[in-house]
């Protein structure tokens, strides 16, 4: 694993399964992305956590957590497989996760959230597989 750090982001390139990730945060906000080889390459070690955030949200969402008391906390888990896919990350956890319906929703809704659409629909269809099976 090759990893680019700044003030407040780090990212990662797998260089096993040839894939690029990134993270940004901390207390208040922590967001995990998948990232292209394009995003990855423009991040530099001296830019600030919001230019790299701005490059970041280029990228395919994964987990969010958020606790910035505007509300209670909560997480968003975008992709089951965050942890695998990047066990170098520092994740921070906040209140309750959301149901995988409210997720869904969100993605569908938000177009800040169109790098999941299909992912989401694959999991959702699969689901829906497994209760009819019940």
């Amino acid at each position: 694993m090759i990893f680019k750090t700044g003030s407040g982001w780090k990212a990662c390139y797998d260089t096993d399964a040839e894939r690029y990730f990134g993270e940004y945060g901390g207390i208040q906000s922590y967001h995990l992305f998948e990232l292209t080889k394009d995003l990855y390459d423009q991040l530099n070690e001296e830019m600030s956590e919001y230019d790299a955030a701005v490059i970041m949200h280029e990228g395919r969402h994964l987990y969010m957590s958020v606790d910035d008391r505007c509300g209670p906390p909560y997480t968003v888990v975008f992709d089951d497989d965050y942890e695998k896919l990047c066990p170098w990350a520092k994740v921070m956890k906040s209140g309750r996760v959301w149901p995988d319906e409210l997720t869904d929703a969100a993605v569908e809704i938000f177009e800040s959230e169109k790098n999941n659409r299909e992912q989401r629909r694959k999991k959702r269809e699969q689901r829906t597989k497994d209760k009819s099976k019940e």
